[in-house]
């Protein structure tokens, strides 16, 4: 695993770098395709085609980068508190304001709590599963290393 960058920005070229790997962009493309199969067959209110791609994409872009910022918060000095805020900062945008923004502006009926709390857990954890920064082969090798020998 390729170590995290202190402080990168989510827009950085090696943070970019990561969001072009197959398996990031296959999972991606698995995650995205289950949200619109359910806005277009669940018959949920608040859940469409639009806020789909909107808190998918927005979730690609920048849950991996909120959790490795919150997962370097040990001991921080004044700027990596700023940085650990903006990560929050940045899952609470994907999460639900994007999502009252969305719903606000085209007058639909919103499920704000039903939302948060979906949407919530399904950030920080694609967040986790992105967070991984190699390619598939390297995380394949490190996970059978963490495999106890007896």
């Amino acid at each position: 695993m390729n170590a995290l960058p202190r402080r990168e920005a989510p827009w950085a070229p090696t943070a970019l770098r990561e969001l072009r790997r197959p398996w990031k962009l296959a999972t991606f493309a698995l995650g995205l395709g289950w949200l619109l199969y359910g806005a277009l067959n669940y018959g949920i209110a608040d859940w469409d085609v639009g806020i789909s791609l909107l808190m998918g994409g927005l979730t690609y872009l920048l849950a991996s980068w909120s959790v490795g910022r919150l997962a370097q918060l040990r001991r921080p000095d004044a700027i990596g508190l700023a940085v650990a805020l903006a990560a929050l900062f940045a899952a609470w945008y994907c999460v639900d304001g994007v999502y009252v923004l969305y719903h606000g502006l085209a007058g639909n009926r919103m499920d704000r709590e039903g939302n948060f709390r979906a949407s919530l857990l399904l950030y920080f954890l694609a967040g986790m599963i992105w967070f991984y920064r190699g390619g598939l082969a390297e995380l394949r090798r490190d996970l059978i290393r963490l495999i106890p020998r007896t």
